[in-house]
């Protein structure tokens, strides 16, 4: 199995917002060299708590490349850094096999929470979690008057798999153009201050964000 794709498979069956998406796109497509690999275990690193939000604490085996500079814009860079850390915190509710982890829940409401909790469960359910290098960019960032936000970016999944806790193996699987993954966030500013994703949009493969 690749990275998030079955997982993906059964949320499709009830709503158009997934998350993400890498390799292929087929189940039984071969994997690079033996197919599997160990992962020894790695010390947790972590990402400290500031102004109220939780902190995020991820294995070492998790990386992630933001290439989104700062805007320059207060309210657009506030933006930018909610959305970092709502990335980090669904990854950790999956490695903490927790589909109502605090941190994520913190970050998401409505729509994208209840759909962010099932994509989170059918890890739980998997006994699976996530592994490998992510990174970000091709950014578009607008703040609108009463406390509104869009967000749009690519994730590179390429070098980011899946893996089963019981025997700690990784399923490596090929690159393809769906390994490159176009986001659409709708967000808003709470009370807290805080930019909380509503609704989320993926499509895989799309031009934009293919190398």
């Amino acid at each position: 199995m690749n990275r998030r794709t079955v997982f993906l498979t059964t949320l499709a069956v009830t709503t158009a917002l997934t998350l993400t998406a890498c390799g292929s796109e087929e189940p039984d497509a071969p994997a690079k060299g033996s197919g599997k690999e160990t992962l020894s275990t790695a010390p947790v690193s972590s990402a400290p708590a500031s102004d109220g939000r939780p902190a995020v604490e991820l294995p070492s085996d998790l990386s992630y490349t933001f290439d989104w500079p700062k805007t320059g814009d207060k309210e657009r860079d506030a933006v930018l850094a909610d959305s970092e850390q709502s990335i980090k915190a669904v990854d950790q509710a999956i490695v903490n096999q927790n589909a109502l982890d605090k941190a994520y829940l913190y970050y998401y409401e409505g729509e994208a929470a209840a759909q962010t909790e099932q994509f989170i469960q059918a890890y739980v359910d998997a006994k699976a979690r996530v592994t490998g290098k992510y990174r970000y960019y091709h950014f578009a960032v607008q703040v609108r008057d009463g406390g509104e936000a869009s967000l749009v970016y690519c994730e590179d999944q390429s070098k980011a798999f899946d893996m089963y806790l019981k025997d700690r193996k990784v399923d490596k699987t090929p690159v393809t153009e769906n390994s490159y993954v176009l986001y659409t966030t709708q967000l808003r500013k709470n009370d807290k201050g805080v930019w909380v994703i509503t609704k989320l949009l993926s499509e895989r493969g799309h031009d934009q964000c293919r190398p």
